[in-house]
């Protein structure tokens, strides 16, 4: 089997390559909102709809058919962390491209997973070269808590644009409503490049939903703990 060439997110080849503000971890952090779902890989399926000409669902098989590339990159979590030297393998962004149509109008995407998350993108930060929809990790599948079988990768951006468990890919002329917002507005959350405001903003945020969630839970089984995703 020939060997896939590496794409390499820019960020891996700057000078200083954890943003201020960020600390260093060899560890990956699993935080996510709501449970771990438990899906069942030969019912999975990517739906590809929106503004595109013909609607497209793959099932977890001919996903893995599509040709597969190699993203090497940093990650950068808005709650202050970031990991370095991320090997990733799946289908590239751009590849949508080659499954679709998408209608000239469209302008946005919106990631649909489990549990009603969902996280919007423009449509350029969505088919830049290093996004990639992921399968592989450092050479492992996967796991379930990392976002199994599939989940996006957006190494430019903070990584709770990388979706878990991701079931859908939508196209749209308005950005539309993301996860946890009450208004149809895009952060584009670039590691580095928000201000300190900006970024209390989104772990406040992040917290006030966590602890709505949390007290909803403990209505229904006082030993459910539901972190949230980034």
């Amino acid at each position: 089997m020939p060997s896939v060439a590496v794409i390499k997110s820019p960020d891996t080849i700057r000078t200083v390559r954890v943003p201020p503000g960020q600390r260093q971890t060899n560890n990956w952090p699993v935080l996510h909102y709501g449970n771990v779902p438990r899906i069942n890989h030969e019912e999975w399926r990517l739906r590809i709809f929106g503004l595109v000409e013909r609607e497209q669902s793959l099932s977890l098989p001919e996903f893995q058919a599509l040709p597969q590339g190699k993203v090497f990159s940093d990650v950068h979590c808005v709650t202050g962390w970031s990991r370095l030297d991320n090997l990733w393998e799946g289908l590239p962004a751009p590849a949508i491209k080659d499954l679709v149509k998408i209608l000239p109008e469209a302008r946005f995407v919106i990631i649909h997973a489990w549990g009603d998350f969902t996280t919007n993108l423009t449509l350029d930060d969505f088919f830049q070269e290093d996004v990639i929809l992921a399968t592989r990790h450092d050479g492992m599948e996967i796991s379930l808590e990392h976002g199994y079988p599939v989940r996006l990768v957006v190494p430019r951006l903070y990584f709770w644009k990388s979706a878990k468990w991701i079931r859908a890919w939508s196209s749209h002329q308005m950005t539309g409503r993301a996860f946890g917002r009450a208004t149809a507005t895009i952060i584009t959350g670039t590691p580095g490049k928000r201000s300190a405001m900006d970024k209390l903003g989104i772990r406040l945020g992040a917290w006030i939903r966590l602890k709505v969630m949390d007290l909803r839970d403990l209505s229904r089984n006082v030993f459910s703990k539901k972190p949230l995703s980034f």
